[in-house]
Order: C-alpha cells, then sequence, then structure tokens
C-alpha cells in the first residue's frame, strides 16, 4: 500500500522535472503561442480532474443528505479558493502571464517567478495527498487506479509549469544546469504538500468530501487567477482554446477510461 502511495505521489513531481528538462531541448525564450498552448493544456486538465476525480467523488459521499450536501461542497470548495487567495496576496510572486505583480518585494523576477509555480503546485500536491488517504481509508467511491490517473493528469499538467519557470532563467542567461535545476525544484512543494495533507486527512475521515472539494477549489482558484488570463491574452487565443479543451477531455477519458 505504501508502495503505491510514494509512486502516486512522486509521479507529479517527475512531471515538472521532465518539463524543466525542456531547457536542454528548447532555444531561447518560450514563444506566445506555446506559453498559450501549455497554460491551455494545463488548466483543461486541472478543470477536468478537479471535477471528474474530485467533486464527483464528493458528491456520491455525500448523496444521503439528499439536497443538504450543497451545503459542505460548495463551504469546501469556497475555503480552497480562499485559502489560494490568501496565499497569492501574502507571497511575493510574478504572474505567469507577466502583466502583474504580487506582493512587491526584494526578490528578484526570476525568485518570483519560481514562487509562482511552487505557489500553483502546493493545491496539486494537496490534491494527490487527499485522493490517496481517500483510497487508503477505504472510501469506496475512490480507486487505486482513480487516484493513479489523477496523479498523471496533474503531472501531465506540470509539464509547462516546469518549462514555464526554466526556459525564461535560461533566456536571462542562467547556465542549462542550474535552470534546469530551479525548474525541478519548483516541484518539490508538490509531494511534500501530499504527504502532509494525506496524514492530516486521515485525522479529518468523517470530513473527506469537504477536503475533496477544498483541493477543487483551491486548484480553480491556480485556473482561474492564472492560467485562463495567461492563454486569453495577447494573440494567439485560439492556441490556447484548442489547448484547454483538448487537455480536458484528456483527463475526463483517463478518468472514466481507467478511474
Amino acid at each position: 500500500m505504501w508502495i503505491n502511495i510514494l509512486i502516486g505521489i512522486l509521479i507529479p513531481f517527475l512531471g515538472t522535472a521532465l518539463g524543466a528538462a525542456c531547457v536542454f531541448f528548447l532555444k531561447g525564450e518560450m514563444s506566445e503561442k506555446l506559453r498559450h498552448t501549455l497554460a491551455g493544456f494545463a488548466g483543461g486538465i486541472m478543470v477536468s480532474a478537479s471535477f471528474f476525480s474530485l467533486i464527483l467523488p464528493a458528491m456520491k459521499q455525500l448523496e444521503g443528505l439528499g439536497s443538504l450536501a450543497v451545503l459542505p461542497l460548495g463551504l469546501g470548495f469556497l475555503a480552497g479558493m480562499l485559502f489560494l487567495l490568501v496565499l497569492d496576496v501574502l507571497i511575493p510572486h510574478v504572474h505567469l502571464n507577466h502583466s502583474e505583480e504580487g506582493p512587491r518585494s526584494g526578490l528578484s523576477r526570476s525568485t518570483k517567478l519560481f514562487l509562482a509555480v511552487s505557489l500553483h503546485n502546493l493545491p496539486e500536491g494537496m490534491v494527490v495527498g487527499i485522493v490517496f488517504a481517500g483510497w487508503m481509508y477505504g472510501k469506496d467511491t475512490i480507486s487505486l487506479a482513480g487516484a493513479t490517473i489523477l496523479a498523471i493528469g496533474i503531472a501531465l499538467q506540470n509539464l509547462p509549469e516546469g518549462a514555464i519557470v526554466s526556459m525564461p532563467l535560461r533566456a536571462e542567461g542562467m547556465p542549462k544546469g542550474k535552470t534546469f535545476v530551479y525548474g525541478m525544484l519548483s516541484g518539490v512543494i508538490e509531494p511534500i504538500g501530499a504527504v502532509m495533507t494525506a496524514f492530516a486527512a486521515s485525522l479529518f475521515l468523517p470530513i473527506l468530501p469537504c477536503l475533496l472539494t477544498f483541493a477543487a477549489g483551491a486548484m480553480f482558484y491556480v485556473v482561474v487567477e492564472e492560467l485562463v488570463p495567461d492563454m486569453a491574452s495577447g494573440e494567439h487565443t485560439n492556441a490556447g482554446t484548442i489547448a484547454f479543451s483538448l487537455g480536458f477531455v484528456l483527463m475526463m477519458a483517463l478518468d472514466t477510461l481507467f478511474g
């Protein structure tokens, strides 16, 4: 059991590391079209995963409450949004579309970009931890296959995030090896968050459905605050829209076929 959980927790981190490795194959700064495409693809996967892998299982677990289930589901979702909003306000970072920055500080732009992607990875790590905790503690609405597919889906959307950190640093003249390490380290918070959340979830099993929607709300915040504005700004917005749709369908197919 613990081996399965360890593998599941490390899968999303591997996605970030592979994305950061793009610095060894791509030259110069990431084009606007490619950035829009990657942001759209990541956003589609996150929205699809939030609904099919988090919200639907939470709804199934609360079927006995009837229409009253909307209260814990809605409160959990809003709490997740609020949690990320507070972190977004407090942690200095640069937004992925470079249009504006978070709180002012003496940090360099590269450090703020690193913090931005790390901030995005926190709710994704929480998602993995919560879902694997749900499987580990015997919730029949969550299977090992479903939890693993969710981890793979998050790894897929982590590919562009690793590249988003490493490519701009390389364009600023940083050596390839160092930029790869920076990009890879931006995903370290995911396994840490997953482990912490998995153990915390064992203490809150009665409210596991709320934790699932909490994680969904946190992921939705990232999509609405960062990824959608990035894919819809400037030129080549159609590329972002198409990639969003493909990401959504891919995650839906994975969850339907193997979840």
